[in-house]
């Protein structure tokens, strides 16, 4: 029994999903190879699989570098890897920001970190070889570029063997991460699976309007309708999803909540605890949900839309997989609308609900009001979808469509600019902080 097999008995896996098919299944293992495929499909263990047949257990050098964009989705791979680590004899280290800088011990031959701590240790501290991998992996890379790491990435595989094997999995590849790929990828091969179906055709979409209930409200008002095996429940802040948290809480709902704002220890707790599946409930940030990979979730709730309308497309995306069904429920103000509009464009078919006595009732869609006016560019998304038309032009369609993407793609870049500015401002105050404790 070699590896592969081994780890599909030990996590009772009968068959092997197409992301794993197409990644072990390839004729030469040391090309590189880029894996378009959706959080969910199984692409975690596609690179587990590959690599866990690829380690020499007694060499004592770093084998594998695993890369993510956030210190969530590395403390669940984390988890998952040792747990097969464990069984074939093999050490692994996390390194993610608020875990020790030096570890004793033996070197590891697995390394999972986020991009800017596997930096630091590698090529500033100097602490930790990575130039000895034999491969590197690249997980969730449009979240990587989006979120400005890629840098680091850049950085740590500029210092790494010319004959590295370079892994890239992703659930989409933007133009703008080509020229990465170009770079670093050798005539790399190209599997894209289930490109389409983020939105399964056995997921419905609700719609449900706050009117003049803030979305934590709504939220009370939703929860007695539904009975989850696994809920979801996304907000678009970190003190969002804290308040959110608090209130469930406070009306007997026993959960986990996973944001930015969590201590280390508490965020490695809470992963574990989403892991094994010990909650009904859970209540995660925006920038937390692309980390987040389990089975059996069977809602999933919104609380408004995010900037970048990708990231409620991953969200919802959590629900319906393996021909189950799944319900995933957006709750809206009125501005909020001009997003709502944007992902029926997009093929999202809403029916809009509210919630009477603890029951379902649809209601009138309201998806046509006018947007209000408190936000400039979602009333200038408003102002191109609705113009009035005295005489209808050529392809007015498609100029109408790349307008929307114009204006949606600065919303997007100014989501990101607000998110490099905030994690260079916690890198600064690590730094500070680590930089009194020395005075000390």
């Amino acid at each position: 029994m070699n590896r592969t097999q081994e780890i599909m008995e030990l996590e009772g896996f009968k068959t092997l999903t197409p992301i794993q098919e197409a990644t072990l299944n390839r004729k030469d293992r040391s090309r590189d190879f880029i894996g378009i495929s959706s959080t969910g499909s199984g692409k975690s263990h596609a690179f587990f699989m590959t690599i866990f047949d690829l380690i020499d257990e007694t060499k004592d050098q770093v084998q594998a570098v695993i890369s993510v964009p956030t210190r969530e989705l590395a403390y669940q791979l984390n988890e998952r890897c040792k747990k097969l680590a464990e069984h074939f004899g093999i050490r692994v280290r996390l390194c993610v920001g608020g875990t020790e800088k030096k570890e004793g011990g033996l070197t590891p031959q697995i390394v999972i970190g986020t991009p800017g701590r596997m930096k630091d240790l590698f090529l500033d501290d100097k602490t930790l070889r990575l130039d000895t991998a034999k491969i590197m992996v690249i997980d969730e890379a449009d979240m990587t570029m989006e979120f400005g790491f890629l840098e680091d990435v850049d950085a740590i595989l500029s210092h790494m063997k010319s004959d590295v094997t370079v892994m890239v999995f992703s659930a989409t590849i933007p133009e703008a991460l080509q020229p990465f790929l170009k770079k670093y990828l050798n005539s790399p091969e190209i599997v894209t699976i289930d490109k389409d179906t983020d939105f399964q055709a056995n997921v419905k979409h609700y719609l449900v309007m706050a009117k003049h209930k803030s979305y934590k409200e709504k939220v009370l008002d939703i929860l007695p309708a539904i009975q989850p095996y696994v809920c979801l429940v996304f907000a678009n802040s970190n003190k969002e999803a804290a308040e959110i948290a608090r209130e469930m809480r406070e009306n007997g709902y026993d959960l986990v909540e996973l944001h930015g704002d969590l201590e280390p220890r508490e965020r490695n707790k809470a992963i574990r605890t989403i892991t094994s599946q010990k909650k009904s409930y859970i209540v995660a940030s925006d920038i937390a949900s692309r980390g987040i990979d389990l089975e059996g979730v069977t809602h999933v709730i919104s609380c408004g839309f995010p900037k970048d309308l990708k990231f409620y497309m991953h969200r919802a995306g959590r629900t319906g997989r393996a021909g189950r069904d799944g319900l995933a429920i957006a709750i809206a103000k009125e501005k909020d609308m001009p997003a709502v509009e944007n992902l029926k464009r997009q093929g999202i078919e809403f029916i809009t609900m509210d919630v009477k006595n603890n029951e379902w009732v649809q209601q009138k869609d309201r998806a046509d009001r006018k947007a209000p006016n408190n936000s400039p560019m979602a009333n200038e998304i408003h102002n191109v979808l609705h113009r009035k038309k005295t005489k209808v032009k050529p392809n007015y369609k498609k100029k109408q469509k790349k307008q929307v993407e114009r204006l949606a793609h600065r919303m997007k870049r100014q989501k990101i600019q607000d998110d490099i500015r905030r994690q260079k401002r916690e890198r600064a105050k690590a730094k500070q902080r680590e930089k009194n404790s020395k005075s000390e």
